[in-house]
């Protein structure tokens, strides 16, 4: 049950990340292959964060730490799966031996009477 809460959390906050992401404003100038012009600095030139880059800073932490935990939660050994069944361990699998009893052959009346000389010649 904690499973598909996070599971659906998780979900949810990638759909407003991405839509977060659109919504922002580009920084660049005025093309393709410009750097944004030369009055702003590689790192918080622009003057400071907005509402939209401090959502999205926020929203991709929970998106970090929510796929951490639910890969956590998913790789406790599960007995039980709802597509699979029940699992069961591998030596349970197996079949019995079988018995260590001769084998009777069907033989020929030929073959038989040259066995019965055999044995009664010693």
């Amino acid at each position: 049950m904690l499973y598909g809460l996070l599971l659906t959390l998780l979900v949810f906050a990638c759909f407003l990340l991405i839509l977060v992401i659109l919504i922002q404003q580009g920084k660049g100038g005025l093309g393709l292959g410009s750097l944004g012009g030369g009055a702003q600095m590689l790192f918080g030139g622009s003057g400071g964060q907005d509402i939209f880059q401090k959502i999205t800073w926020f929203l991709g932490a929970v998106f970090m730490f929510g796929s951490l935990i639910l890969f956590l939660l998913g790789s406790r050994g599960v007995d039980y799966s709802r597509y699979l069944g029940k699992r069961t361990p591998v030596a349970r699998q197996m079949p019995k031996p079988a018995s260590k009893a001769p084998v009777k052959m069907p033989i020929s009346p030929e073959a038989q009477k040259t066995v019965e000389k055999k044995t009664t010649k010693k």
